[in-house]
């Protein structure tokens, strides 16, 4: 059969290299081990991908370095039947790796599903990640030989127009074509996805969630009286305002006269900046007479605005309705693509609203002032972090309880407080300065957080819940090349003893757990990743529980939280 000149040149692209198989190979079988969360079969496949293109390209150069180095060897290269004998078995072992893999590999996503009490994976059925990190890897390694291809052709181009050596000519390809893939993906990838988001985004955030209506009651911001308009709050602001507890409903839960919770917000067109948004909220706290009540809780919000329901149900039932929250609006973008676009906005947004709130609260006369207190989720607990310098200031700024969940990695202030801790307590569940002001709690049930917070803990209380499955916390660009001490340390409650760390691959692993936690809310279930549910409510309890508090009243009031969960409504959807 004779070849075209077409064929053979689509068979010389296609022709495979050996090095490269064998270490992709090595890569996807790597990827396959357990992480921090089951994956199932498709996330399983791209990231095996993923991988496997990585280590595709590993293998390529470490065998071109071999090969020269043994050039000039009297029996290098292999006679043709010995070349041929050793990639049959390299092919033939690493096909046979890649499939065998997928058996162990199964077992292992289902006993990390067996400890979040989850259904994991049938190995049958985990098969089908093999031709997904086929064609993953396969997409991945065609786009990196179409750009080695680009800059060839720029390097010939070079040197037939100005004569220049084949080492210049490659460089100099190498650099416009590297400068151009850089250019392209800043200036047109990511403005695309920024403002493909924004399209999708915007007009979602215009939207009122079916169930929410404008609150009546002057102590909601939307309301009649409130000089924070109802069509200005948003998608999430106004579900926070229109939703929760009403007074009438606390009177039933605690069996005594309850206030309304006053709840206020600012949406991004309730101001033009922040300093506009920010004026709008100290309005509205002067006008529900925020001030007059036993709590004020300042809530930095995730990216899109949200505020959990669970943890403001909580801390409303537990005084009864003597409190007042006050949230502020940033973005309409989920918290992850505000996190890659704009990370420092939502920190910006969370000092400014802290600290005005805060200069506010210093106006009142000491005996009448509400005790001050802080709360913030995921990028929230960023934000709300970005208000201080270093843990003293959270003190001296006269803070009684602050309470932050599933802090991202970066947040400037968990990251000093976890480098810093007491010797010999493990990064999971670090002790600083051993509990005096922050404590930390794996968030493995409310018997766990109440042993964190059993010990005598006088003044201002910090405590921080952290699962240790929850990727949000645990990932960091240094896994790509560093092991974290949390990997190298026993694992906590939800993180099974089976998951290893190792250079790329762990990255990407934590990367994909995190991706499909952070945008699927079915991601993991309550109690695990990056979901803590009604462990909210315990957290509340140990850093401000009202005078008299017991265990029975937090019985109670978790009962009322599975009851509204159950029921559903707007307000968790």
């Amino acid at each position: 059969m004779t070849r075209t000149p077409l064929a053979a040149g689509v068979l010389r692209w296609l022709r495979p290299d050996t090095a490269g198989v064998a270490f992709a190979a090595l890569f996807f079988c790597l990827s396959l081990t357990p992480s921090l969360l089951p994956r199932d079969w498709l996330n399983s496949g791209i990231i095996g991908g993923i991988n496997a293109a990585i280590g595709y390209g590993i293998g390529v150069v470490i065998g071109g370095l071999v090969r020269r180095f043994l050039r000039g060897r009297l029996w290098w290269p292999p006679t043709g039947p010995v070349s041929y004998g050793v990639r049959g078995a390299i092919y033939g072992l690493s096909a046979a790796a890649t499939l065998l893999m997928i058996v162990p590999a199964a077992a292992w996503q289902r006993q990390v599903a067996g400890l979040m009490d989850i259904e994991g994976p049938a190995t049958a059925t985990y098969l089908r990640a093999a031709p997904v990190a086929v064609l993953t890897g396969g997409l991945l390694i065609g786009g990196a030989r179409l750009i080695k291809d680009a800059i060839k052709v720029m390097a010939r181009w070079m040197i037939r127009r100005w004569h220049l050596s084949d080492e210049v000519a490659m460089f100099a390809g190498t650099a416009i074509v590297v400068i151009l893939i850089i250019t392209l993906v800043n200036g047109v990838l990511l403005r695309g996805l920024l403002a493909t988001a924004s399209a999708t985004f915007q007009p979602q955030n215009a939207k009122t969630r079916p169930g929410v209506e404008q609150p009546q009651d002057p102590e909601r911001s939307g309301s009649p009286a409130s000089f924070a308009r109802w069509d200005s709050l948003g998608l999430q602001g106004r579900t926070f305002v229109g939703t929760g507890p009403s007074a009438a409903e606390l009177t039933a839960l605690n069996g005594k006269p309850a206030k309304e919770p006053i709840r206020i917000y600012a949406g991004l067109q309730s101001g033009a900046t922040t300093e506009e948004r920010v004026a709008v909220l100290l309005s509205e706290l002067q006008r529900t007479r925020a001030f007059e009540r036993s709590l004020l809780v300042i809530v930095p919000t995730t990216g899109t605005g949200w505020v959990d329901p669970i943890a403001a149900r909580s801390i409303e039932s537990m005084y009864n309705g003597d409190t007042a929250l006050v949230a502020m609006q940033y973005s309409y973008l989920p918290s992850w693509i505000s996190f890659l676009a704009d990370r420092q906005k939502s920190v910006e947004a969370g000092r400014a609203m802290v600290r005005a709130i805060h200069d506010r609260w210093l106006q009142w006369p000491e005996d009448r002032r509400p005790k001050l207190a802080l709360y913030g989720e995921s990028l929230g607990s960023m934000a709300g972090q970005g208000a201080f310098g270093y843990l003293p200031d959270i003190v001296d700024m006269g803070f009684s309880s602050v309470l932050w969940v599933g802090p991202p990695n970066e947040s400037r202030l968990w990251k000093a407080l976890t480098d810093r801790r007491d010797p010999g307590t493990p990064e999971v569940q670090p002790r600083y300065d051993n509990g005096r002001t922050v404590r930390f709690a794996q968030a493995a049930g409310p018997a766990e957080i109440a042993a964190v917070a059993a010990r005598p803990w006088e003044g201002t209380r910090v405590l921080y819940l952290q699962h240790a499955s929850d990727p949000v916390v645990w990932w960091s660009p240094h896994l790509f090349l560093r092991k974290p001490d949390w990997l190298k340390e026993p694992p906590g409650f939800d993180r099974t003893r089976a998951m290893r760390w190792y250079p790329i691959v762990t990255f990407f692993q934590v990367t994909a757990d995190m991706a499909g936690n952070v945008t699927n809310s079915t991601g993991a279930p309550p109690g695990h990743g990056h979901q803590y549910g009604d462990q909210q409510l315990d957290g509340w309890v140990a850093v401000a529980s009202p005078e008299g508090w017991t265990p029975f009243d937090t019985d109670r009031i978790r009962r009322a939280l599975d009851k509204a969960m159950t029921a559903g409504g707007p307000e968790f959807a």
